[in-house]
């Protein structure tokens, strides 16, 4: 403390320099650096009572949206109505205005009203956000190398394809989906590997209470020329399951089957061997 209170000595003549290099714009970090204080105690004394310049206050994004949500609350209006106008939470809304006197009570009509516009701006808002998540991620993955596409297939077929069990040896590739999408990269990487299109044979799965000739019409023009169609299977209806995937997006899964692909099965299933070793092997060096 001696050694301190000898360093400031004159600390009056100090502080008159601070003052006069705060009054010139300089931030606390530049007049420690040009005084030499490197006690934050001593630095706030010198400082005291002279406000920081402009250029140093950040500005606050949500400065503007409190003073309107202060406004509106002195007009009346109720969070719910708040938000409606604002767009911001009501969590927000209530650190704001909570000083403020609150709005006369509303019937329940009202009051539901109010809230399930308020809910609905909320749901727009958060759909809004989601697409521009999905289109920047989107963005993000850009051209696809062929050996991309190659391990990608791999690992789809590995999830979505059949394989072969221990009491039933079935070694034929067959891949089925829903999701049209699915079946576009899994056609994708077919072609990639230099399958045939005439080795391709397409069967649609759907419930039998279904349009069944709009689903198959669907998932023709979904694959294109690529290889044949056999007959669809129906899954048989029951009353008592309430069943979700109904409607006009429902067309039923459609089955992509590889003819004399016994060999391919078999290439598939050590590919994947590759890909979880390989995997494995990279883990063990992030891991040290």
């Amino acid at each position: 403390m001696t050694e301190i209170t000898s360093k400031y000595a004159d600390f009056e003549g100090l502080r008159e320099q601070a003052v006069a290099l705060r009054r010139d714009g300089l931030s606390r970090r530049r007049i420690r650096d040009r005084l030499h204080v490197d006690n934050n105690d001593i630095l706030n004394r010198l400082l005291e009572g002279e406000p920081a310049p402009e250029w140093t206050k950040r500005p606050n994004a949500k400065d503007d949206l409190r003073a309107k949500a202060r406004e509106l609350r002195l007009e009346g209006k109720t969070y719910d109505q708040i938000q409606l106008e604002l767009g911001c939470s009501k969590s927000s809304i209530s650190l704001w205005v909570r000083d403020l006197p609150k709005p006369p009570r509303r019937t329940r009509e009202e009051a539901s009203a109010i809230a399930r516009r308020g809910w609905e701006a909320t749901l727009e808002r958060r759909e809004a956000d989601r697409q521009k998540i999905k289109h920047d991620a989107a963005a993000e993955i850009g051209a696809m190398t062929g050996r991309e596409l190659f391990l990608l297939g791999v690992g789809l077929y590995w999830s979505e394809g059949t394989k072969t069990k221990p009491h039933r040896r079935q070694e034929r590739v067959a891949f089925i989906n829903s999701d049209p999408h699915m079946i576009h990269v899994f056609l994708a990487w077919l072609r990639l590997l230099s399958v045939p299109a005439e080795q391709l044979r397409f069967h649609v799965h759907i419930h039998e209470s279904s349009d069944v000739p709009k689903a198959e019409q669907f998932w023709r023009a979904e694959v294109g020329p690529s290889g044949s169609f056999g007959k669809t299977t129906l899954k048989r209806h029951n009353p008592s399951t309430n069943r979700k995937n109904t409607g006009e997006g429902y067309h039923g899964c459609l089955v992509v089957r590889v003819n004399k692909s016994a060999e391919l099965y078999r290439r598939i299933e050590g590919w994947w061997c590759g890909i979880v070793g390989a995997a494995e092997r990279a883990d063990q060096e992030n891991r040290t």
